[in-house]
């Protein structure tokens, strides 16, 4: 019977437990982790560039070379660097990254947009339509950076 009460103790204190870390955790509100510069060009500007990278062609005087990803695995290399762009126009909705509750988030809500079109367009193989997304990629980007950098004095 003791070992029973010392059982029952020690489940009553572990539940306490885990209430108090539950508890904590919920309270914690979601931030940047570095600055807006380290988002954009550690994370966002490489998974952008595979996109571009991926869509159209290169026409010079030698002839034209095609863009779009020839293997599956291509392809995949894609849709993470699409999945990422997306993700990132989350992540710059949260406090330490979002410039103001304006303008800013409605360029990350485009961005993650145009993101997952271009993440349909490679799952689906398509290189018209991941063309097409990496334009509106691009151009959201300029539209931010035209607001935000230029009429800050940063270019």
């Amino acid at each position: 019977m003791k070992w029973l009460k010392a059982k029952i103790e020690i489940l009553a204190c572990l539940l306490l437990v885990a209430c108090g870390t539950q508890s904590e955790q919920s309270t914690i509100e979601p931030a940047a982790t570095g600055s807006t510069y380290q988002m954009m060009t550690e994370y966002l500007e490489p998974a952008a560039d595979k996109i571009w990278d991926s869509a159209g062609a290169i026409i010079t005087i030698e002839g034209e070379q095609d863009l779009q990803p020839t293997t599956d695995e291509g392809w995949a290399a894609v849709v993470h660097s699409a999945s990422v762009v997306a993700e990132g126009g989350n992540l710059l909705m949260l406090k330490g990254y979002a410039a103001d509750q304006a303008d800013w988030l409605e360029y990350a809500q485009g961005l993650t947009r145009a993101a997952l079109k271009a993440r349909q367009a490679a799952l689906d193989q398509d290189d018209e339509a991941l063309f097409n997304a990496g334009g509106e990629i691009y151009n959201v980007c300029r539209a931010c950076h035209n607001k935000y950098i230029v009429e800050a004095g940063e270019i």
